[in-house]
């Protein structure tokens, strides 16, 4: 088997994503995956364990390809065997499979860790043409992203096979900024009796996260605005935050007492989250992202509405539209509006608009 580099900003996804990216460019264009980045999310849920988890699931991948990325689910299959993966291939072309990666030979993990894992699979002229685009450094080796041609055989049982279908163009990306209170996540990390289990659970959380945020800025950098020097600070805290993760979790496997601080770190640095990247770092930013939710609320493009700031004088624009503009507003700024502040001057022009997004999330810092 042999690798070869693929253009992707692997270093920012997840195994998940990864390939996905791959898709992504091949038919929007590179850098389209940095779209991928588009929402900041720290949205917790119960997950398989007993700890909560902010890892993504793989409906929530999809999610994202087709809301970002301009990738359709077109069919999907589950429990794929091997001799059924090269007869879907055949006729569907290139898929995209997740199946255990303590089964596939191109990986560290391969006889050492059980997790979810993406590739690309076609037909190649001896057997699977397999593409991997993640990178991550583990204690088996690094996973670099390649390609290699494998037989048919050394392949398991896919948990699942996605045939995605490219849109005619790519959906116009915003940034989101999605934080809900970190109170409960951080308490049951806290609370959990076994401490091995906890601080390796972290050790993924925080990986997760740090990739997420630095993958947040790549895509406000190729919307055009680049890291300050605040939010390279902050991306730098946050990766000090997951080496203390990995070396805690380290630790108390060896029977050493845990370190004190880790979760109370975490907490400040999510907090920061939402001053640092609230809608991008700065007012015009807050502007672009404002004016691209209502543009889509109302079914035009956001430079007619930078264009054309009274929203009044919009077609489209009535009562009912409103009502889905301040929606999606919250929705996708990750906010809720004092209903007091819900006034004709400052819903129907982009700057109310902007000032009552950016004084519900200064609010939302605050209460954090």
């Amino acid at each position: 088997m042999a690798s070869t580099e693929i253009a992707v900003h692997a270093q920012l996804l997840d195994c998940l994503q990864a390939n996905l990216a791959v898709l992504a460019d091949r038919h929007h264009g590179s850098g389209t995956h940095l779209a991928l980045g588009a929402a900041l999310r720290f949205r917790p849920t119960a997950g398989t364990g007993e700890l909560p988890t902010v890892e993504p699931s793989l409906a929530d991948h999809l999610t994202d390809a087709g809301r970002f990325l301009g990738l359709l689910v077109k069919a999907q299959w589950q429990h794929v065997t091997p001799v059924r993966l090269a007869d879907l291939s055949s006729r569907h072309g290139e898929l995209y499979v997740v199946a255990d990666a303590h089964d596939l030979p191109w990986t560290p993990y391969y006889g050492q860790l059980h997790l979810e894992h993406s590739f690309l699979v076609g037909s190649g002229p001896d057997g699977a043409m397999i593409t991997d685009a993640y990178r991550n450094l583990t204690p088996w080796g690094n996973a670099v992203p390649g390609r290699w041609e494998v037989d048919w055989a050394e392949l398991p049982t896919a948990d699942h096979v996605v045939a995605l279908t490219p849109t005619a163009t790519v959906p116009s990306a915003t940034p989101v900024v999605d934080m809900a209170d970190p109170d409960h996540y951080l308490d049951a990390y806290a609370r959990h009796a076994d401490r091995v289990a906890a601080l390796r659970q972290l050790t993924l959380e925080t990986w997760l996260l740090v990739r997420s945020r630095r993958l947040h800025a790549g895509f406000l950098a190729r919307s055009g605005t680049p890291a300050t020097g605040e939010v390279e600070e902050h991306l730098r805290g946050w990766d000090q935050l997951a080496e203390q993760a990995y070396l805690a979790a380290r630790r108390v496997e060896r029977g050493r007492r845990e370190p004190a601080g880790l979760l109370g770190r975490l907490g400040q640095a999510l907090a920061a989250d939402r001053e640092v990247f609230a809608c991008g770092t700065s007012p015009g930013q807050m502007r672009d992202t404002v004016a691209g939710i209502v543009a889509a609320a109302l079914g035009t493009r956001t430079e007619r509405v930078l264009a054309e700031p009274e929203l009044t004088l919009l077609p489209g624009f009535d009562s009912m539209r409103l009502v889905a503009v301040v929606a999606r507003l919250e929705d996708r700024l990750g906010v809720e509006f004092d209903p007091d502040d819900l006034l004709p001057e400052n819903l129907h022009h982009l700057d109310g608009l902007c000032r009552l997004a950016a004084g519900s999330i200064g609010a939302m810092g605050e209460a954090a």
